[in-house]
């Protein structure tokens, strides 16, 4: 089961949030999401528990609790959308996210792109 949470302190560790979570069962993995470019936590993380039970007491007991001085937002993750092969996010094709024109830089007309 896939376990969401938030508020997470900028100190808080992959290995921290496992021992966490360890006490009500069996952690599969743990993610925290960091930003691309400063490699900082967002504050947010997924985990991933195999039994939905002990998953389960582990939201209940977890939201609300304190981790390394932020109090935590724990519940049941949702699954990420999946999009087709070769569509863009809004659901079009390809050719759709171009948008049709540039601009030609010998005088400054717009051409279509062929």
């Amino acid at each position: 089961m896939n376990i969401y949470v938030g508020n997470l302190s900028a100190e808080t560790t992959e290995d921290g949030l496992t021992a966490a979570f360890s006490a009500f069962g069996q952690v599969e993995s743990v993610r925290i999401i960091k930003d691309r470019d400063s490699g900082k936590s967002k504050g947010f993380g997924f985990v991933v528990m195999q039994n939905e039970q002990e998953a389960q007491t582990a939201i209940n007991e977890m939201n609300g609790k304190e981790l390394d001085g932020q109090t935590l937002k724990v519940e049941t993750g949702r699954e990420k959308p999946a999009t087709a092969r070769g569509e863009n996010r809004r659901g079009g094709p390809r050719e759709a996210r171009g948008g049709g024109f540039k601009r030609d830089n010998r005088g400054g007309e717009n051409r279509r792109r062929y």
